[in-house]
């Protein structure tokens, strides 16, 4: 495959990518949670309570970014600030049950989606699909 050809196939694979996840994403549109607030809920969900700090750099942002994305999901009654049980100084961040049903509702719908996706396939294609599923995987992981 010659250099431009693999940039060309590269590029329209990586635009394949993101077409599929915006397409899951779309999915579960209707709880009206951005990428951030969806992947904090996971977080919290998976990991247990954490500091603003923690879910900041965890997701890569800024403390205060994390904090105007804890406000909304407060206000929303997804999660909820306790103390901290070590830190007197600090606030633990936590999941509501309005926030654990929302994430679950929003996960059914995004697997729900993809499984008839993916359903729509001939037994040949979805065989291809899930053998580069673990080519993707060799590439993402460390």
């Amino acid at each position: 495959m010659s250099r431009k050809t693999l940039d060309t196939a590269v590029t329209d694979f990586g635009h394949t990518i993101g077409l599929l996840m915006r397409r899951i994403r779309a999915a579960s549109a209707s709880h009206d949670l951005s990428w951030t607030e969806a992947s904090v809920l996971s977080r919290l969900a998976n990991n247990g309570p954490a500091t603003t700090a923690d879910l900041a750099r965890a997701e890569g942002v800024k403390p205060q970014s994390m904090g105007t994305t804890v406000a909304v999901l407060e206000k929303l009654g997804m999660v909820e600030r306790r103390p901290h049980p070590t830190d007197g100084r600090q606030v633990h961040i936590e999941l509501t049950a309005k926030g654990a049903g929302v994430r679950k509702s929003a996960r059914d719908a995004r697997w729900t989606w993809l499984t008839h996706a993916v359903a729509q396939l001939d037994e040949r294609e979805r065989e291809t699909l899930f053998a580069a599923g673990e080519i993707i995987k060799r590439l993402v992981e460390p």
